[in-house]
């Protein structure tokens, strides 16, 4: 349920995204750019299934979200689309609308999102695999038709430091609670606000794993200072996202989610039914790609956007190239 979480972009992408003429008029979007990427197929698109085929791909603003719309574009004109850009939509509702409408045709959305934001549900399903179903089920009365999920996970997590690891020895959300009632001073949390007072958040896991952590001991603060201050040791525990770059730039270690409390938000191509059914070969261009996605990838992925500065668009290129799925033009 966290399509208000805010996301930062890089100075270098917000000038992209301008340059490209990515407008937006309430939710509904009134340009794009063609997406100009000189590649032809590797692993997927041979045979340019997708020949003379028009395709929109769309995004929202963020940077996982810039890379995965980018991987998708860049797929489907390797396959021999003609693609229009409109990737860089502000806010989950405007690019939701947009697939809904058919102001575009395809881009990644998150099961969670979907299930709780866009179909109104107040309970997420344990099971990703039945998270997506039940989306997939869904959705389709809305036009809307989603392709098979990949293991890519963008939730809510507790993350600490490699000394503070190494000290309480923690690996699950139920370790931390543990520690929590044998050694109060122990713990102790950076966070959001938002994630200190949500359902889905920090109240709902206190009782969903018994722990009672003091409110001395939870500091709420921006996003991007937890990762550093979670670095630094300034607090033994903060509240990260799962695929964020920045985990793996810092040696944080992510806490498991032994008792699966937090909301799934695995990544999986929505299209627009009737575009999939003028051009049904999307999917299986795109399909070998979502199989490959998983947390590792995109914390890789997004460090490059985050922490190194790199243009998401070239980011993604690579390393669709690296993974053979295409390959660049003569």
């Amino acid at each position: 349920m966290r399509t208000a979480r805010t996301f930062r972009r890089t100075k270098k992408t917000a000038g992209l995204l301008a340059a490209t003429g990515v407008l937006l008029a309430g939710c509904g979007l009134t340009s794009g750019s063609p997406m100009v990427d000189d590649v032809v197929p590797g692993s997927v698109g041979k045979g340019l299934p997708l020949k003379g085929a028009d395709i929109t791909v769309a995004s929202k603003e963020f940077t996982e979200q810039l890379i995965l719309g980018a991987m998708m574009g860049i797929a489907f004109k390797a396959a021999g689309a003609d693609v229009l850009d409109r990737t860089g939509i502000q806010g989950s509702i405007g690019a939701r609308a947009a697939i809904e409408n058919g102001d575009a045709d395809a881009m990644y959305e998150y099961t969670g999102s979907a299930w709780i934001t866009y179909l109104g549900n107040s309970t997420p399903i344990a099971d990703p695999q039945k998270q997506w179903q039940a989306v997939h089920d869904a959705d389709l009365k809305n036009g809307i038709t989603w392709l098979p999920m990949s293991a890519l996970n963008n939730t809510y997590a507790l993350a600490t430091n490699a000394a503070n690891e190494k000290k309480y020895g923690t690996k699950t959300l139920s370790d931390v609670a543990a520690l929590a009632k044998s050694n109060p001073s122990a713990v102790t949390l950076c966070v959001e606000s938002e994630f200190a007072n949500r359902a889905d958040g920090l109240p709902g896991m206190e009782k969903a794993y018994g722990m009672n952590i003091p409110a001395g001991n939870i500091t709420q603060m921006d996003t991007g200072i937890v990762y550093t201050q979670v670095q630094k040791g300034a607090c033994t525990f903060g509240e990260v996202y799962t695929t964020d770059g920045r985990i793996q730039a810092m040696n944080l270690t992510v806490m498991k989610d032994d008792r699966h409390f937090f909301p799934n938000y695995n990544a999986a191509p929505e299209i627009n039914s009737k575009a999939l059914e003028k051009n049904p070969a999307m999917a299986e261009v795109i399909n070998p790609i979502s199989a490959k996605l998983n947390n590792a990838v995109a914390q890789s992925l997004n460090a490059k956007v985050d922490v190194d500065g790199q243009d998401p668009h070239d980011v993604a290129l690579d390393w669709l190239v690296k993974e053979g799925f295409v390959k660049k033009g003569s």
